[in-house]
């Protein structure tokens, strides 16, 4: 197997604009109120609540209508082809539509600690972020903010934002969520978690995640069928499909690992992480309290060389460190 590098240690006749009442506090909402349709009865997630986010209340992912984020600066953590020397923009978008029970950005999936965004200060973002030398647009968990993102990197480039957007995602996604997306998106960096249904219900509440992640995963290849990269070995269009090997489970990352690699090839890029973090460490399974062992990683890799994955992303040494995860304090927001 070939180790490309070591990775880590989301129009306008749909706005609404209406007086907002719902939060008087807003630094940057307290006055005109964007609305969008898609939100009215949103199914947005493949959850589809169908939850009137504009009015206020909170979907499944815990969100209302009103965007959020807890972090947009340079990060370093991703793949080599996405971060290179100067770092990924990425925006850590508030909330989530799974409910990983050993989920390592926790306090910001579940809604806390984030900073109210509107379109223009999130463009904003985007062309500071260019100018600080970003190598893309990362959007990390950002699917439930789909119009307003969309709209938000339409406004950036008419601004001048040249460098590629990323949808960052969890794999759990919508196909009406990335039509919106779809001519706004160059780079899909894509979870695919599991294959067993039991085992995503039991650990992120989300039976159907497999047929779900297939669906996207295949829908995103058409959107973006063939890796570019720039002149520095920088990825400008294509799908990179991650799979987070869970300690226990190295049966069911098989399963993940050989339907990815048989069912698309060489058309997009794989990525297995062995960075497994028990960040809560009274989860209820055994399994999950302890890093993912040297024994099973290599027994993955092993598997993947026997069915004839050459080329990949993997991780070595001292992947499984809480000093991987960012802290979400509002860094280039506020």
């Amino acid at each position: 197997m070939h180790v490309r590098g070591r990775p880590m240690v989301a129009p306008t006749e749909n706005v609404y604009f209406i007086r907002s009442m719902l939060l008087p506090c807003s630094p940057f909402l307290s006055g005109v109120y964007m609305f969008y349709k898609e939100y009215v009865s949103c199914k947005l997630c493949p959850r589809e609540c169908m939850v009137d986010r504009n009015s206020g209340k909170h979907g499944f992912c815990r969100q209302t209508s009103v965007m959020k984020a807890g972090r947009a600066a340079l990060h370093f953590w991703e793949e080599p082809c996405i971060c290179g020397n100067e770092g990924s923009g990425a925006v850590f978008f508030s909330g989530c539509s799974l409910r990983c029970c050993y989920c390592q950005n926790f306090e910001l999936s579940q809604g806390r600690q984030a900073v109210e965004l509107t379109e223009d200060k999130l463009a904003g973002i985007f062309i500071r972020l260019q100018k600080e030398g970003a190598n893309n647009i990362n959007l990390v968990t950002a699917e439930h903010f789909a119009p307003q993102i969309r709209q938000s990197i339409l406004k950036a480039r008419k601004q001048g934002l040249s460098i590629p957007v990323m949808l960052n995602s969890s794999g759990y996604v919508n196909l009406y969520c990335l039509e919106i997306l779809k001519d706004v998106i160059d780079i899909f960096l894509v979870d695919f978690k599991y294959m067993d249904a039991s085992l995503s219900q039991r650990y992120s509440m989300a039976e159907d995640y497999p047929d779900i992640a297939k669906k996207a995963l295949e829908k995103m290849v058409q959107l973006s069928p063939t890796p570019i990269f720039d002149e520095r070995g920088i990825l400008q269009k294509g799908v990179i499909v991650r799979h987070l090997c869970i300690p226990g489970h190295s049966a069911d990352s098989k399963k993940v690992l050989e339907y990815v690699y048989k069912t698309y090839g060489n058309n997009i890029l794989m990525s297995i992480m062995s960075q497994y973090t028990p960040v809560n460490k009274n989860l209820e399974y055994p399994n999950l309290n302890k890093a993912l062992s040297e024994k099973e990683y290599e027994d993955i890799l092993n598997f993947c060389i026997d069915i004839g994955i050459e080329d990949a992303f993997i991780q070595e040494g001292e992947a499984a460190s809480e000093s991987f995860i960012p802290k979400f304090d509002a860094e280039g927001i506020i």
